[in-house]
């Protein structure tokens, strides 16, 4: 059933931006990276030459969380929007197809694309790196897998809450605007307590647990995914 859900959905996303998204997130941040190292190549060699893949990490590893929270944030809420704003709740689950079918495969799609972009990201920082001339021999292909990956499953209780809410309500302006909120309060989460949940995408860089923050991230997704799915199951579509 939610293979069928799956495929009935990945055809309604066709020309809504989605993929827009999904390229627009890690690009940008290596553009931004591009820009900075470019434009001061010769001070930023000088400055960070004992470890030139490390500092283009840490430069980028600050405004990870952002887009992951914001992408997260605009992901779920364009692909709820599609049934919200055709208002076809009604003859979606009058087929026979489980309500928890419907919910597991917008959260799949979410996931694929999320994962997609995370992909894109590392590809896209190893591209940059090699044409600032850093060199092949040191090139840190697990630091580089898990600035996205690790940060991505540190974002899951978020991404658990955003599609809980986007699929709540049908005007989006409600969970966009919390979701904008939370990405901007990202940039200050260094400030935060360990115990918050903002912080853990960026301590699951930056920490020597790192791991732990990821893990307690999605195992706090998977648990916010229960009220979520048990909240669609019941309630009344329009």
């Amino acid at each position: 059933m939610i293979l069928r859900a799956l495929s009935a959905d990945w055809l309604k996303i066709r020309g809504k931006g989605l993929w827009f998204l999904v390229f627009l997130g890690p690009l940008g941040l290596v553009a931004m990276q591009a820009l900075n190292f470019g434009l001061r190549y010769d001070y930023m060699k000088q400055q960070y030459s004992p470890n030139l893949w490390g500092a283009l990490l840490d430069n980028i590893s600050f405004f990870v969380p952002l887009a992951l929270y914001l992408g997260s944030t605009l992901v779920c809420s364009l692909i709820a929007n599609i049934e919200h704003q055709t208002s076809s709740w009604k003859q979606l689950l009058a087929l026979p197809i489980s309500r928890f079918s419907v919910f597991m495969a917008k959260l799949i799609l979410i996931l694929l694309f999320l994962t997609l972009s995370c992909v894109l990201l590392s590809a896209g920082i190893t591209v940059l790196g090699l044409l600032l001339g850093f060199g092949t021999e040191t090139i840190p292909y697990w630091d580089i897998a898990r600035i996205g990956f690790l940060s991505y499953g540190a974002v899951l209780p978020v991404l658990s809450l955003q599609l809980w809410l986007s699929l709540t309500f049908s005007n989006q302006a409600v969970p966009v605007s919390i979701g904008v909120i939370i990405s901007l309060g990202s940039l200050f989460s260094i400030y935060l307590s360990e115990w918050v949940p903002l912080v853990w995408p960026y301590l699951a860089w930056s920490s020597p647990q790192h791991v732990l923050y990821a893990g307690t991230g999605i195992l706090l997704g998977m648990l916010l995914l229960l009220p979520g799915a048990l909240h669609f199951a019941r309630k009344d579509v329009n």
